[in-house]
């Protein structure tokens, strides 16, 4: 399928287009049938060429959503624009603030609570003795699960240094 669409050929910041007649699938600064016009969107200048334009879409070229407003806005087409689809940004969760202006409640987290039998603990790093430079030092400390029978006040051993 032929597409009527824009090719970039400006500069940085200062854009211009070669309006062009390619097929579908090439990149639009690819490879292209024919130069149907230019265009400067500073200026608002167009230069085209109504009647190629009419003959390639008469034969079934499909032009671009912006191609297509450009010629409506020209006068070689008559209708209407065609609304030009853009990709949204993503939706951030509403925040706290909003949902409680909007009249619903803020259901509150249930907070957990846990008892020293139901606690599982992990190996962490702690610090639990202190070397004779006063510094801590911190140790590899292996846990198991404590049952409330067996919890007794250690006292922490002295290594000799």
């Amino acid at each position: 399928m032929l597409a009527i669409r824009f090719a970039r050929t400006g500069r940085k910041n200062a854009p211009q287009f070669k309006v062009v007649l390619q097929e579908h699938t090439v990149a639009p600064g690819g490879r292209h049938v024919a130069v149907l016009g230019s265009y400067d969107p500073k200026r608002k200048v167009a230069v085209l060429k109504a009647d190629k334009i009419k003959e390639w879409i008469a034969k079934g070229a499909q032009a671009s959503d912006s191609a297509y407003n450009l010629f409506v806005r020209e006068g070689i087409i008559d209708g209407k624009k065609r609304a030009i689809k853009m990709e949204k940004p993503k939706a951030k969760p509403a925040s706290n603030a909003s949902q409680s202006d909007a009249g619903g409640e803020i259901p509150a987290e249930p907070v957990k609570t846990e008892t020293v039998a139901e606690a599982k603990t992990e190996p962490a790093h702690i610090a639990t003795q202190s070397v004779a430079g006063g510094e801590p030092k911190t140790e590899d400390i292996k846990t198991e699960e404590v049952k409330p029978e067996e919890v007794k006040a250690e006292e922490p051993k002295a290594e000799a240094v």
